[in-house]
This record gives structure tokens, sequence and C-alpha cells, in this order.
């Protein structure tokens, strides 16, 4: 069974920056894709970023240029660097394997923009 732990959350001012990471059991990780989604309270959750194994990456159109998303294969490992966050950005964030049978979650790590 494949775990997820997100860590790098916390509250910043609107302007500056966050780096996330998602770290996932065993080596699963580098044979699937892997994603960052966000959750804010009363909103559909949304994803941020994809990232296949073997490089591909998306984004949402919201984060374009702001957001890098990036993956450690040797150590199971998804990053998310967030720069220039909004109060918009403000959400939990969650970390994401997608395999052809199921979708693992992580517990998420919130992420607060507020001045």
């Amino acid at each position: 069974q494949v775990q997820l732990v997100e860590s790098g959350g916390g509250m910043v001012q609107p302007g500056g920056s966050l780096r996330l990471s998602c770290t996932a059991s065993g080596s699963i990780a580098s044979i699937y894709p892997m994603a960052w989604y966000r959750q804010a309270p009363g909103e559909q959750r949304e994803w941020v970023a994809i990232s296949s194994s073997t490089g591909r990456i998306t984004y949402t159109d919201s984060v374009k240029g702001r957001f890098t998303i990036s993956r450690d294969n040797a150590k199971n490992t998804v990053y998310l660097q967030m720069n220039s966050l909004k109060p918009e950005d403000t959400a939990v964030y969650l970390c994401n394997l997608r395999t052809v049978s199921k979708s693992y979650w992580g517990q998420g790590t919130q992420v607060t923009v507020s001045s």
C-alpha cells in the first residue's frame, strides 16, 4: 500500500515563497505520475501541477509562471516550489500518486497566504 507524506506548508505574506515536498513509500513513485492538488474551504479540489515519471509537466493556468513541480525519483519525492504567492493560493495542498487502478493521497499540508 502506498503512503504519501507532505511537508513544507505554512503561512506566508503575499509575494512570498514556499517549497512543498511529498515522499512516497517504497520506490513505486518512480514509475507513476505524481501531482499536486489543492482544496480551499468550500471549493472543489483542483489539480495544480502534474509530473509524469518521464518528466512531462503540466500546470493549471492560475499557477503558470509562479509554481514549479519537480521530482527526485531516487528519493521517491515530488516537490512544488511556490513563488509569488497570492491569497487565492490559500488551500490545503495534497500530493497524489495515480496508478491505473487507484489514486493515492497524502494527508495534505496547509498553505496560508495572508498579510
